[in-house]
């Protein structure tokens, strides 16, 4: 009997898990569509109809295909591979307050991307392709500092100092870059400050092409490892009695949340907070187990970063707000809501 009714909860569990990620769908497409239909230049919802199915002038057909699906498609694909690497990261440590951006990961992927595009154009089709790999290798730096000083033998991740040295490596390496900008050009050092504000930037399709190989490989060797996520979550010495190869495994999940962030930070510029919000929102909704919570993850993170996106193409037209500032809008109050929660 007492089986059964587990069963049964568990069965109840599923299906409420199931419909929220129907409703999260549901509502990106939404947004997706409204983002379509909005901009400085107007497009009514037949008109993107009618443009989509070939139907539409020369000039609907330039502003849809070329300046609004491309970063609508990047703005989806972002906030679904932070958010992933953000869920990753607090489970991996087991710190509720870890976050791609608050870790100083992007900070890292973001020197790197700096420093190639102040001596290289992004304009050709090599850099573009070049610009994912080397932001990788950027956050791999920056995460490798976090890892060792961070690590101690015997107990693993201590959550506490593994934010805390987030925190200064993230600072070090933006001083750094202010440093930096002070040798470039006004046209570049316009291209840096719009990319530190967290600006989709990278509004092609060269780069969309560029970003999707990371998140074809990585996005399902991360849902794949959701039960080794929820094992590490009971901590090293429960995980290793229950035969889970602690060590090999977090290394694994590291670099997957690592690759994700740093590929989706060099097209999206330096945008924080969505590694940190999306999992926390999925997490009241759908519960803790990561079968549920890596893709409930993704799809908060998609439709934040597409939200704010559009919300900010709109706000002040024909000027921008980055999405990176609208999200740190939201982000930055609850990040200090979680942190005075945190013992």
């Amino acid at each position: 009997m007492e089986s059964s009714t587990l069963l049964g909860a568990e069965r109840k569990k599923r299906t409420k898990s199931t419909i929220v990620m129907i409703v999260l769908g549901a509502l990106i497409i939404t947004a997706f569509i409204i983002s379509m239909n909005t901009g400085f230049t107007r497009l009514s919802p037949l008109e993107v109809m009618r443009t989509l199915f070939g139907g539409g002038t020369a000039k609907q057909e330039l502003i849809l295909f070329e300046f609004r699906l491309p970063r609508i498609v990047i703005s989806v694909m972002v906030g679904a591979g932070l958010a992933l690497s953000g869920c990753i990261l607090q489970g991996v440590s087991r710190n509720p307050l870890a976050d791609p951006g608050i870790l100083g990961i992007n900070a890292g992927a973001g020197l790197v991307v700096m420093l190639f595009v102040s001596f290289f154009p992004t304009t050709t089709a090599a850099p573009v392709f070049l610009l994912p790999i080397l932001a990788l290798i950027g956050a791999t730096f920056s995460a490798f500092l976090i890892y060792v000083l961070s690590y101690k033998k015997g107990e693993g991740l201590m959550p506490t100092p593994m934010l805390l040295t987030g925190i200064g490596v993230a600072a070090g390496i933006s001083s750094a870059m202010i440093v930096l900008t002070l040798r470039l050009s006004p046209e570049k050092y316009q291209f840096v400050a719009t990319w530190m504000a967290g600006s989709i930037w990278g509004s092609n399709w060269k780069f969309v092409t560029a970003l999707l190989p990371f998140l074809i490989i990585l996005v399902p060797l991360v849902l794949y490892k959701a039960r080794v996520l929820n094992v590490l979550n009971l901590g090293d010495q429960t995980a290793s009695g229950l035969g889970a190869p602690v060590e090999r495994e977090r290394l694994i999940l590291l670099a997957a949340a690592v690759g994700l962030a740093g590929s989706c930070v060099s097209v999206s510029g330096g945008i924080g907070f969505v590694g940190l919000i999306g999992p926390h929102l999925a997490r009241r909704l759908v519960g803790p187990k990561h079968q549920f919570l890596l893709p409930a993850s993704a799809l908060v993170g998609s439709l934040l970063v597409l939200v704010a996106d559009t919300l900010g193409r709109v706000i002040l037209q024909p000027s921008e707000i980055p999405a990176g500032i609208l999200v740190a809008i939201i982000g930055a109050p609850y990040f200090l809501y979680l942190l005075s929660k945190t013992k």
